[in-house]
């Protein structure tokens, strides 16, 4: 076996994270698999994975090479594609990660149509609200809500997602409706603690020309964009939220926009991709697309925001 395929092998392995299922999907006999690694530690001189019963996982010196791995195997993936013709398009596996309310409403509804058009590309969609490690999770391009954290990133920013205020019409029918931050005294929220941090989101709104916030009571804390639109629908509290999040509730009348001309600012969205030294094509045209989706997700949201 040459060095591409025990690499190919090799990071196969870590993914899977287990040899039979690495075997499975490789199409090899497990006890094929096994050798590869075994002849592959020989020529690093160094063990490159954790073995146990149930799972196997990358050494310290294993994940290195995992990384460097996949950019050798990308290398060789386009340098055999460089002269074949264009519509044969780019292939391989693809691990994205994008925000669990985004990945449902938006990116897997239209995720036919992505696959469609590049079938040789199989994509593992992760949904979670934590900001994930892209490295320590082998993940390849990731969407961020929020300020960014991260360094060491290539950064694509994407546009700007609109949020507003809502509660329920029990809600507003058992404390009233209010007009301004004024009003918010006599109001409770529910609590949002940021999954990663746990910090508590303060209720903050834009004049057009910096951001205020103001303390809120509140007997609730949520952790997920689905507990807190679930404890709003259930008059629990106001809440802030992207209007996208919200936009079948509000035309079916299960929540009400309040206080419109004290909305927080849009917060921003970015596509984050490890730092190597070029991304893969399959990476190139799913963030393209992605990209293009969102941005036509952000127009229909400002226009029904401004109707």
């Amino acid at each position: 076996m040459d060095r591409i395929d025990l690499f190919r092998v090799f990071a196969r392995v870590v993914e899977c994270a287990n040899f039979t299922r690495a075997a499975d999907t490789l199409g090899m006999p497990r006890s094929s698999v096994s050798a590869a690694i075994q002849e592959l530690e020989g020529r690093m001189g160094t063990q490159l994975l954790h073995r146990t019963t149930r799972r196997v996982s990358p050494s310290q010196d294993g994940a290195v090479l995992y990384e460097r791995c996949l950019r050798l195997i990308a290398d060789v993936e386009e340098t055999e594609n460089l002269f074949r013709p264009t519509s044969i398009g780019p292939g391989g596996a693809l691990r994205v990660n994008v925000p669990g309310r985004i990945g449902r409403l938006i990116v897997a509804p239209a995720l036919p149509e992505f696959l469609a058009a590049y079938p040789r590309i199989d994509i593992a969609l992760g949904m979670t609200d934590r900001a994930i490690d892209l490295i320590e999770e082998r993940v390849d391009c990731v969407l961020r809500v929020g300020k960014l954290h991260d360094s060491g990133m290539v950064a694509r920013p994407v546009g700007d997602l609109p949020l507003i205020n809502v509660a329920s019409p029990a809600y507003l029918a058992r404390y009233g409706t209010p007009r301004e931050p004024g009003d918010l005294a006599d109001h409770h929220v529910v609590q949002y603690a940021s999954p990663s941090s746990g910090r508590l989101a303060p209720w903050e709104w834009h004049d057009g020309q910096s951001t205020n916030t103001v303390a809120m009571q509140g007997r609730v804390t949520v952790d997920s964009a689905e507990a807190y639109i679930a404890c709003c629908l259930a008059g629990l509290g106001l809440i802030q939220i992207p209007a996208y999040d919200v936009q079948q509730h509000l035309q079916a009348g299960t929540l009400m926009e309040v206080m419109p001309d004290f909305r927080p600012a849009p917060m921003p969205m970015t596509m984050l991709y490890p730092h190597r030294r070029h991304l893969s094509r399959r990476v190139q045209v799913f963030a393209d697309w992605l990209d293009a989706l969102l941005k036509a997700q952000l127009d229909t949201t400002r226009h029904h925001a401004t109707e």
